[in-house]
């Protein structure tokens, strides 16, 4: 097959449970779950026996970060809450997360990868894009070049889409779960895209399933088939300009190697609803935790920001947002729990606290700091 450009994605399989698994090898082939908060790790006991937890006796507000295939064979997915999920697959083993190990195993598959072929755009922990065009090589052999680079370096599989452009490759790898290959041309657009679902068009979430449906449209092929007017005035220019042109399968974005990092965040979903008073002491901890876990992104992408934010949900669902802006670009972990602390006090407490973020914004790289004078922090918002 000759493409004008060979774009591949790779996406890692079960990446999370897959690494849990090269850990307890003894559960491959079970229905195992990650994630939750608070979840024991496996044990063994005096009679020399491995004792799992499992998702029926799980009790608290988590969600699912992952689920082996076995799992979702028995509707169980990520983002799903875990008691919800308990309904569909009590005995499911249920697993803490570990995402240390997880940003080990990601750096080692990306680090083998731009071995074979450099250039490449990272996604996330566990996909990238990659852009194989100018690489002398035959695209399967190549693919599997890949593919076996990633196992000699993690132990881990994954599912590789190999087409002409980024948004119909990020179909296709997710056509032939796990260790799949899938090459698409072009021409083969009607005959292997038009009939999937809508939804598998990356950026076509939830809400506009729903209101596709409502149309009466369903698959890929159906949007294909609207006239661009009516998705325009179902969706609006843009959207439904989109639409149209990724239900042909038209898509020009190059594969990008460098991303300049925005904002970086972390959040914290409560076992229990706190109160602001009685649990000072609890949540004191949380909010630590954070500016520290976000103190280490920071260093991680080598930036200091200019403005923290927090976020704040209450029992009752509303969510309140405060933000500080400083002229000193600022890093360290007691720089940001000071910028916390007064995000924090201009707060109307009114009901008890559900969930607790911390968010860096205005991201800068230290050597590039712009000189600036020593004035007081500018407070926004008030």
């Amino acid at each position: 097959m000759t493409l004008a450009r060979r774009i591949a994605h790779l996406d890692m399989d079960a990446f999370f449970a897959s690494v849990e698994l090269l850990r307890y090898p003894q559960l491959k082939g079970h229905a195992v779950v990650v994630g939750g908060k608070n979840v024991p790790a496996p044990f063994v006991d005096d009679t020399g026996q491995w004792q799992y937890g499992r998702l029926g006796q799980y009790a608290g507000r988590g969600v699912i970060t992952t689920s082996t295939y076995e799992a979702r064979a028995l509707g169980v997915f990520s983002g799903m809450g875990l008691m919800q999920s308990a309904k569909l697959a009590p005995e499911a083993i249920l697993l803490p997360a570990n995402f240390e190990a997880y940003r080990d195993y990601s750096r080692r598959f990306k680090q083998a990868v731009a071995r074979v072929a450099p250039i490449m755009e990272d996604r996330g922990i566990d996909e990238i894009y990659l852009d194989l065009t100018d690489l002398d090589s035959d695209t399967v052999a190549l693919a599997k070049r890949i593919k076996q680079a990633v196992f000699d370096a993690t132990g881990l599989s994954c599912s590789i889409g190999i087409t002409p452009n980024k948004l119909l490759s990020k179909i296709c790898s997710d056509l032939d779960k796990p260790g799949g290959l899938t090459l698409l041309s072009a021409e083969e657009i009607t005959t292997r895209i038009w009939p999937l679902p809508a939804s598998k068009v990356n950026g076509i979430g939830p809400k506009a399933t729903l209101k596709l449906a409502a149309l009466g449209i369903h698959t890929i092929g159906d949007v294909a088939q609207t006239p661009i007017l009516e998705l325009q005035h179902a969706f609006g220019r843009q959207m439904g300009q989109w639409l149209h042109e990724a239900s042909h399968g038209i898509d020009d974005r190059p594969v990008v190697t460098y991303r300049n990092p925005k904002s970086l965040s972390r959040e914290s979903t409560l076992a229990a609803n706190l109160h602001v008073k009685h649990d000072r002491e609890a949540l004191t901890r949380m909010v630590d935790d954070l500016c520290q876990r976000v103190a280490e992104d920071l260093a991680g992408k080598q930036r200091r920001c200019k403005t923290v934010g927090i976020k704040v949900k209450f029992a009752d669902f509303s969510v309140v947002t405060r933000d500080l802006t400083v002229l000193e670009p600022i890093g360290e972990a007691r720089e940001i729990r000071d910028a916390v602390s007064d995000c924090l006090k201009r707060v109307i407490w009114h009901d008890r606290i559900r969930l607790l973020g911390v968010r860096a914004s205005g991201l800068v790289i230290p050597g590039e700091d712009p000189p600036v004078p020593q004035l007081p922090l500018w407070r926004l918002g008030q």
